[in-house]
């Protein structure tokens, strides 16, 4: 589970490449999931992207599984 420092400036959560808890940079992204260049417009979807800032290993989780 992720918390916030008392600053607001990082976001602090396990980094499954570092093995510990570790400071982070967390965004939503809309990124397009089809690979056809037709229609792209209904193929986007938001994403949570997070940044371990200790090695920099990243992970996206899709946001809406409708």
């Amino acid at each position: 589970m992720a918390t916030q420092s008392s600053a607001f400036s990082e976001t602090v959560e396990i980094c499954d490449a570092c093995g510990e808890s570790t400071p982070h940079d967390v965004t939503i992204e809309i990124q397009t999931e089809s690979k056809k260049s037709e229609n792209t417009e209904f193929s986007r979807e938001p994403y949570r992207v997070a940044e371990c800032l200790e090695c920099g290993e990243t992970t996206n989780k899709r946001m809406n599984n409708a």
